[in-house]
């Protein structure tokens, strides 16, 4: 398991213990200069730490790098896994057609939410999975997880500022099968609450769209930075092309 994390003080106990939880496993974070105590809480929690240069594609290259597993699974440090996820991992490749998949979302709402915002949530975590069921395009927030020889072949991530899961789906599927897991890891809801669940739906996949299309990564991390053209509530969170 390996969780890049900046600043993840609040949630990286919970996170590594997820991964203990999942399964027998080596979890290694992948820091990219946090300057709260998430470090000197990882060392506590994790197998290994490592630095790195900030952004979650350099941050898990590097953990991947020193990674002894046949298996890598990317974990984002506001994500957990479900109980059974490393047997659930382990059976899907058994078949050796395919080199990885990713986990269908539950996004996880704030303590304060309304119903409606916890009925939007739970049906825009419904989207991702089908989405991912259909385009087999996964976002991070899915905890995408491949064969450390099939990763190692491709390049692993692209270090770009924006949209390294949507070019490592791409790969992924260039070099074998995916699939995409029943069990549901449990994500922050934090964007959607922040933008609304429809508008950031169609903000990502105009992103994404975009980017398939020609857009460069730089000028989408632009975009995310910026957020939709409405105004939101709360700065944008960490950048990932999660979302719808």
């Amino acid at each position: 398991m390996i969780i890049p994390t900046l600043n993840e003080e609040e949630s990286i106990t919970r996170a590594i213990r997820s991964c203990r939880e999942a399964g027998p496993c080596e979890v290694i974070v992948g820091d990219g200069g946090s300057r709260d105590r998430t470090v000197e809480i990882a060392r506590g929690e994790a197998d290994v730490v490592v630095s790195s240069p900030p952004g979650r594609a350099a941050q898990m290259n590097a953990g991947a790098a020193v990674a002894r597993g046949e298996v890598f699974l990317f974990l984002h440090a506001d994500t957990l896994l479900p109980g059974g996820s490393e047997p659930a991992v382990l059976g899907a490749l058994q078949d050796p057609t395919v080199i990885g998949g990713a986990f269908r979302v539950r996004l996880a709402a704030s303590p304060g939410a309304s119903r409606y915002v916890r009925a939007m949530l739970g049906i825009t975590g419904r989207m991702i999975g089908a989405r991912g069921a259909v385009s087999r395009s996964y976002s991070g927030d899915q905890a995408i997880f491949v064969r450390a020889e099939a990763f190692r072949a491709i390049g692993g991530y692209p270090e770009i500022p924006l949209m390294e899961d949507v070019e490592l789906s791409r790969r992924m599927r260039r070099a074998g099968k995916t699939v995409l897991l029943p069990l549901r890891v449990e994500t922050s809801g934090r964007r959607w609450e922040a933008w609304g669940s429809l508008r950031t739906v169609l903000f990502m996949w105009r992103l994404r769209i975009g980017y398939l299309l020609g857009r460069t990564p730089s000028r989408c991390a632009e975009a995310y930075r910026r957020g939709p053209a409405l105004k939101r509530r709360e700065p944008p969170p960490p950048m990932s092309s999660a979302g719808g």
